[in-house]
């Protein structure tokens, strides 16, 4: 039925972008899950997403168990190869839907950890796949090709939408993890012009062996978000790949079109390059640096990261709390502190929350402490991402434990519960946890100590 949600657990695949087409085509909603989470995270989706549907790919009966018993709304359950018969069969006639119908259900996080739902519209949508085609990789073609390297249920979902309307092909991995070898073979034979991928998969190719043993020279456009990218790791892919990094800052609410940083502003010459800077507004949309107050800060000022424009979501499902404070003042409120040169460049200086970004991927603390701290022998948990040599940032839990514990059991008891890219790195175990006045754990003080520590 028009409206519905139909929730979409799956690998990377044909069959897995076919479900999007058939969703549209009914006029239901995209409810697309990363396929790395856990049972009990994807029963939370379908839950919180009320989806009257779910397709699961076979790989996962463990999932669709749980999603089915936890969705008491769920009235239909296809695998992969069903969805497109059941959904837009020779006999389903086109729904119509206008520019303002949910089209796609974008999954995000705030504050709480809790998974947030990000209405995306079809006319969103179709504004934001102009924006990129205008800003991401002008020029486009039926000639062109795309290789994916990441989940197509978030970012990588979107840059291969963005293929369709100039007709260009996209070319997917043949296994769930990134094969940098495969990856650069792939570019090679069919040519590749262009991807999307996250500073750490970016470095992980530059760095690769096999980015020597291939002729790469059909890449136009390198396209890195995400997160911070080490200006080593920059300079060096620059070197290996050549003029063709693209830089967005952006995320699920606003559909990647905050800001672009092109190739021609890219260099290994420091002197030739903004470092540090993510770019400029992009193509139709307002970004601004406001201050508490709501007030716009003036240049080289420091405040939270606002935008406005047609590239911004309808509003969280459900959620008008969310809404009113992520619209406050008539402005989308990332929750990131930045500021704006006089040249109108924006440079991101740190996080209003404490969520950090491993890998591209944000990872909530609260989420994590809440799974630790469900382990009998931890009082106390604290979680704060760390600078990471790989993952450009990465967990580290402070524990207070009632009882002796070992990293190992600790890992074994989180593997049921959360991704394991949601994982700490590693446990510090000390004998209490510093508070405020208030009672409230002082992160900024665990931070301090643990930078400090030998």
């Amino acid at each position: 039925m028009p409206g519905d949600r139909v929730l979409v657990h799956a690998r990377n695949s044909i069959a897995q972008m076919e479900t999007l087409w058939a969703c549209w085509y009914a006029g239901a909603v995209w409810v697309p899950t990363n396929f790395r989470l856990t049972p009990p995270e994807v029963a939370y989706l379908a839950e919180s997403s009320g989806a009257a549907a779910h397709i699961f790919d076979p790989a996962f009966p463990d999932h669709a168990a749980a999603a089915r018993a936890a969705n008491p709304a769920m009235r239909l359950e296809w695998t992969l190869d069903e969805a497109w018969e059941s959904l837009a069969g020779p006999d389903a006639p086109a729904a119509d839907v206008g520019r303002d119908h949910p089209a796609w259900f974008f999954y995000t996080s705030g504050s709480t950890g809790r998974p947030k739902a990000s209405v995306l519209t079809h006319g969103q949508l179709a504004f934001v796949v102009n924006n990129h085609l205008a800003d991401l990789i002008p020029g486009t073609t039926e000639r062109d090709v795309s290789l994916v390297v990441a989940p197509l249920s978030h970012g990588a979902g979107i840059h291969a939408l963005i293929q369709v309307p100039r007709g260009a092909a996209s070319v997917l991995l043949a296994g769930e993890r990134l094969d940098c070898a495969e990856a650069w073979a792939l570019v090679e034979r069919h040519r590749v012009s262009n991807m999307f991928t996250v500073p750490t998969i970016l470095t992980m190719l530059a760095r690769d062996p096999a980015v020597d043993l291939v002729d790469h020279s059909s890449l136009r456009y390198v396209i890195y978000a995400g997160a911070p990218m080490y200006r080593a790791d920059q300079r060096f892919a620059l070197e290996k790949l050549g003029p063709v990094l693209v830089q967005y800052y952006g995320m699920g609410e606003v559909t990647g079109a905050i800001t672009v940083l092109p190739p021609g502003w890219h260099s290994v010459d420091d002197a030739q390059t903004p470092v540090g800077s993510c770019g400029f507004p992009r193509t139709g949309m307002e970004v601004a640096i406001l201050g508490a107050d709501g007030a716009r800060l003036a240049a080289d000022t420091e405040g939270e990261i606002c935008v406005r424009g047609p590239a911004v979501h309808a509003g969280y499902w459900n959620n008008p709390e969310a809404d009113a404070k992520a619209f406050a003042g008539g402005w989308f409120h990332t929750g990131d502190l930045g500021r704006i040169d006089t040249r109108g460049l924006v440079y991101i200086t740190g996080r209003a929350s404490d969520m950090y970004i491993s890998g591209g991927s944000n990872v909530y603390p609260r989420e994590i402490e809440e799974a630790l701290l469900a382990h009998p022998a931890i009082a106390e948990a604290c979680v704060v991402g760390m600078a990471h040599a790989k993952w450009g940032e990465a967990g580290v839990a402070v524990l207070v434990a009632r009882e002796d514990v070992t990293e190992s059991e600790l890992f074994l008891h989180l593997e049921a519960r959360l991704a394991k890219y949601k994982w700490p790195t590693r446990f510090v175990f000390w004998p209490a946890l510093p508070k405020s006045g208030y009672g409230k754990v002082t992160k900024r003080d665990i931070r301090r100590l643990l930078e400090e520590a030998p």
